[in-house]
C-alpha cells in the first residue's frame, strides 16, 4: 500500500451554517491522505494517484458553499474515490480557522475517514 498526502491546503471559502459565513467567508485548512494499492511497482505517474487531480477535486468543492463541514468532507471523499478504483482509504480533515464564536481562540474542524 502507498499513501499520498496533501497537507495544509489553504482556502478562503464560504462554508458554514450561519448566514454571515455565506457573506463574509473565512479561511480553511485541509489535510488529506489517500491510501491505495497500485498492484505493481510504481515507475510511472499513471500507476499512482496523481495528487494534482486530487487537489483539483478539493479546490472545486471548496468553491461551492455547503452548510456543514461533515457534508463537505463526504462529498470530497466520494469524488476523489471516483478518480481511481485502487483507492482503499481516504482520510480528510477540514479546519475552519476563524469560526464565528464569540471570544473563541483556535479553530474547529472535522475528520472523515472512509474505507473502500
Amino acid at each position: 500500500m502507498y499513501k499520498i498526502h496533501l497537507n495544509k491546503l489553504a482556502f478562503f471559502a464560504h462554508h458554514g451554517l450561519h448566514d454571515e459565513e455565506a457573506i463574509t467567508g473565512t479561511n480553511f485548512e485541509i489535510d488529506l491522505c489517500v491510501e491505495f494499492d497500485p498492484g505493481e511497482k510504481i515507475i510511472s505517474i499513471h500507476q499512482t494517484i496523481n495528487y494534482v487531480d486530487v487537489y483539483e477535486v478539493i479546490k472545486k468543492h471548496m468553491a461551492h458553499p455547503i452548510a456543514l463541514l461533515e457534508t463537505l468532507a463526504e462529498n470530497i471523499t466520494v469524488e476523489i474515490h471516483s478518480l481511481d478504483n485502487r483507492i482503499r482509504l481516504i482520510n480528510i480533515s477540514i479546519y475552519k480557522l476563524h469560526p464565528p464564536i464569540n471570544n473563541f481562540t483556535g479553530n474547529v474542524g472535522v475528520t472523515y475517514a472512509k474505507v473502500f
